[in-house]
């Protein structure tokens, strides 16, 4: 490419940035007519999906000065947005998350930005709404690093409607994929059931995986004892599979669960789970057991994986 080329197209994408700004109001004092500036809304948005993110994990992602961060979390906890704990082991590593206040505050930011958004869009004919969509995939595709879910998935808790989400998309994609008929279904109803009835929020964790709004994975981590957690519900929606999402799911229980103090992870999965399976070992799980059942209307032979914390 020449040099003028390249300075036109400069001028170009310089001349994108101004008017899109504009046009998200991000020059306003105050993003969204509220008080938090651009840098703080988006810090507000990451703690409020992921689950529980330690600040160099935010500073990383997000590219910012970590001693800018740190003295824009202080102002939160002052205005009592945020709150922190030490992780388990050591007291230098803290872990974020929304106070109740803080969640109320991202809920009118949330808000507020989709009836923006969804004004710009609604002056738009359908097709062009599908067009501009594309064209700002091919521009994060493009300017991005590849297909790497921190792109493009987020972590959260479990919202309502989620845990039912989370029995039906199990019982239609094994269904669809393997053949399993009601009764796996009918356990996963069971576990969801019982993480509800007996949940420790010390010690128990639900993770929901989200894209552009569409759930696209889950998974579980509970208490079995006092020393050992049990991996469950791992799940990635076909769409979404290829993108590294159930690794970075197993990765998150693993963390978690040392962070909790758990000396040992157990799961159980199934020899023709041939997917899930490779997470697992590439995790570090050893296969301790294999047995033969019929449980879900087919032959299967079901495999418990150990992994020591």
């Amino acid at each position: 490419m020449s040099v003028a080329s390249l300075d036109r197209h400069v001028r170009d994408v310089r001349s994108f940035n101004r008017f899109y700004t504009r046009q998200i109001g991000v020059l306003e004092e105050g993003l969204l007519h509220s008080p938090f500036s651009l840098t703080e809304a988006r810090v507000l948005f990451e703690i409020a999906h992921r689950a529980q993110p330690e600040a160099a994990e935010l500073a990383r992602d997000l590219g910012l000065d970590p001693g800018y961060l740190s003295r824009l979390l202080r102002g939160f906890r002052r205005r009592r947005l945020v709150a922190s704990r030490s992780v388990a082991g050591d007291r230098r590593r803290r872990r974020l998350e929304l106070t109740s206040h803080g969640r109320a505050a991202f809920a009118t930011l949330d808000r507020r930005s989709r009836g923006e958004v969804g004004a710009m869009l609604r002056r738009l004919s359908v097709p062009d709404q599908t067009r501009l969509v594309g064209a700002m995939h091919t521009v994060e595709r493009l300017l991005g690093a590849g297909p790497a879910p921190p792109a493009g998935v987020r972590l959260r808790g479990p919202r309502p409607g989620d845990l039912g989400w989370v029995v039906q998309r199990h019982g239609v994609v094994y269904a669809e994929e393997y053949g399993w008929d009601q009764r796996f279904e009918g356990l996963v109803a069971g576990v969801v059931a019982e993480f509800v009835q007996r949940f420790d929020a010390r010690r128990e964790r639900c993770w929901i995986a989200e894209r552009e709004g569409e759930r696209v994975g889950s998974v579980f981590l509970v208490r079995h004892t006092d020393e050992v957690a049990k991996l469950r519900l791992l799940l990635v929606e076909p769409g979404a599979r290829g993108l590294g999402l159930g690794s970075r799911l197993v990765t998150e229980c693993i963390q978690f669960a040392r962070d909790a103090g758990y000396r040992r992870i157990t799961l159980w999965t199934n020899d023709v789970l041939h997917a899930a399976r490779r997470i697992y070992q590439s995790a570090g799980f050893r296969l301790v057991k294999r047995e033969p059942h019929r449980q879900f209307g087919t032959g299967l032979v079901g495999e418990t994986g150990e992994l020591d914390l």
